[in-house]
């Protein structure tokens, strides 16, 4: 027998800031925003994920969020025999309309009732978690304990353009030390890894509303053209289009 109804599905629509400190539950839990953007936590990743991704979290896998500008979304949760055959690790998926209509449906359900028809939308929603693309990787945080320091300090202060010998210094590793161990636990290097985290904090700040001059100013660029021209290269549209996009 399954434990309670195989999906709980809710949705909210009122705009506020959401926030959720890092915990762990039995379910499988789907999650995305409808409007708004997502920072995501999850075990040693985070990703930033706007209103066309959805997460998926498998069941017992520690996790947290908080959204950024106005905000609506949905959850939906799968007990943990529907996920048996989805991913195994929390990532990131393209939405398709399919799917976003699916969770629509089942938040509107007034109650756990199991009929045929609520089962092929159980069926459908697991059907496009275990299907859909995948979206960005997540960015990874490094587990020595000085190169985490490191890493939490760009993530605090992504405009901090120290260089490697002065991280090397600042954190007391040899910089070559720091530069290989860093590769090896992130997949990234350093200038590579703090890239990202400036592209994650100007999406969350585009979606507040924040002016592009300066939310490239913050991050620490001394051009503004520069900024530009990494957000295009990196998400294929100008910060001023993904602003506008949020609207």
């Amino acid at each position: 027998m399954h434990a309670g109804p195989r999906l709980i599905a809710v949705s909210r629509h009122d705009d506020e800031l959401r926030q959720t400190a890092m915990h762990r539950h039995a379910r499988g839990q789907l999650l995305g925003a409808y409007q708004g953007l997502l920072t995501v936590y999850a075990g040693n990743r985070q990703w930033v994920a706007p209103s066309r991704h959805a997460v998926w979290i498998p069941p017992g896998h520690l996790h947290g969020l908080r959204s950024h500008g106005p905000y609506a979304g949905y959850s939906a949760y799968l007990n943990p025999a529907a996920c048996a055959d989805l991913p195994a690790a929390p990532c990131a998926l393209l939405a398709s309309p399919l799917l976003l209509a699916a969770v629509d449906r089942a938040a509107s359900w007034p109650d756990d009732a199991s009929d045929p028809a609520r089962r092929r939308i159980v069926e459908v929603i697991r059907d496009e978690i275990r299907s859909l693309p995948r979206a960005g990787a997540a960015l990874i945080l490094p587990r020595d304990p000085r190169l985490q320091r490191l890493a939490l300090a760009l993530s605090d202060r992504p405009s901090d353009t120290r260089s490697l010998d002065e991280w090397a210094a600042a954190i007391g590793m040899a910089p070559r030390t720091l530069a290989r161990r860093f590769l090896t636990e992130t997949g990234l290097p350093v200038g590579a890894w703090r890239q990202q985290v400036r592209l994650m904090r100007a999406q969350e700040m585009l979606a507040s509303g924040a002016a592009v001059t300066t939310v490239a100013l913050e991050l620490g660029y001394d051009n503004v053209s520069a900024f530009i021209a990494m957000f295009k290269r990196e998400l294929g549209v100008t910060p001023g289009q993904f602003g506008a996009a949020g609207d």
